[in-house]
């Protein structure tokens, strides 16, 4: 059975197609579009292997999910959306109200669940905005925190400030010019937040943490971070692959 996941992002959608609903199964085709681009999405889905299930978390809002499903309703499919629980596929939610948690960190967590079944992680997210998120050994979301993304920051250096609109720099050790020093600055700046977390969630778990980097800005990140982690490219998708054959064994006992 072909599992067709989407990933509304507040920038982009992000889309794959799985050979089955099971964790680990192949990943047959994918992309990315920006939202301003949705109403490509049935002619992108129509050259691709026809999935018999879709499934998808959208923090993008109603108006963009809306035109997501009238792209889907054009080929005779229909997505079934998440939300964050109370308890699924092995991990418990902790925020104060479950279901306030986004989909797509829900996913996420979901999916560092799956590979890491027994041991503490942390989950960075990098795209518009940069999620940190802390699991512990149990399967528990103990929390996490929300910071502007790359884009995010240099807009609000770009509108406080007078001649900053320079193009993009590099991350470098030492920034001698404008577009470098912004870059690095935000890498630093996203890098040392996340660190704070790891050591607040190793003194927690002082058997270790392994870190999972994801999402679309993770390799502006990566050597900027200061931790051994491993980079998932398609975490989110993981985690709806496990829902989806959690979705599918409960059919089966019914």
């Amino acid at each position: 059975m072909h599992l067709l996941v989407l990933d509304v992002g507040n920038t982009r959608l992000k889309w794959g197609v799985y050979a089955q609903a099971e964790p680990g199964a192949a990943l047959l085709a994918g992309g990315a579009m920006a939202l301003e681009d949705v109403g490509q999405l049935r002619h992108v889905l129509s050259a691709q292997p026809r999935p018999e299930k879709v499934m998808g978390c959208a923090v993008a809002g109603a108006v963009v999910t809306a035109r997501v499903c009238a792209e889907l309703d054009a080929l005779g499919l229909r997505c079934n959306w998440i939300s964050a629980l109370a308890e699924q596929c092995g991990v418990r939610n902790s925020y104060a109200t479950p279901s306030l948690l986004g989909a797509d960190r829900w996913a996420a967590q979901l999916g560092a669940r799956q590979r890491l079944p027994h041991q503490a992680a942390m989950i960075i997210s990098v795209g518009t905005a940069v999620t940190v998120d802390c699991l512990s050994h149990e399967g528990v979301f103990i929390g996490g925190i929300i910071l502007p993304g790359f884009g995010l920051m240099l807009k609000a250096l770009e509108m406080g400030t007078a001649g900053l609109r320079v193009p993009e720099g590099e991350i470098v050790a030492f920034p001698t010019n404008t577009s470098d020093a912004l870059m690095t600055g935000g890498a630093l700046a996203i890098a040392g937040a996340a660190r704070q977390m790891h050591a607040r969630l190793l003194a927690r778990e002082p058997q270790g943490v392994c870190v999972l980097l994801t999402g679309g800005a993770a390799p502006k990140l990566r050597d900027a971070l200061g931790l051994p982690h491993q980079h998932v490219e398609h975490l989110v998708f993981e985690g709806l692959l496990c829902i989806a054959a959690q979705q599918a064994r409960s059919h089966q006992r019914t």
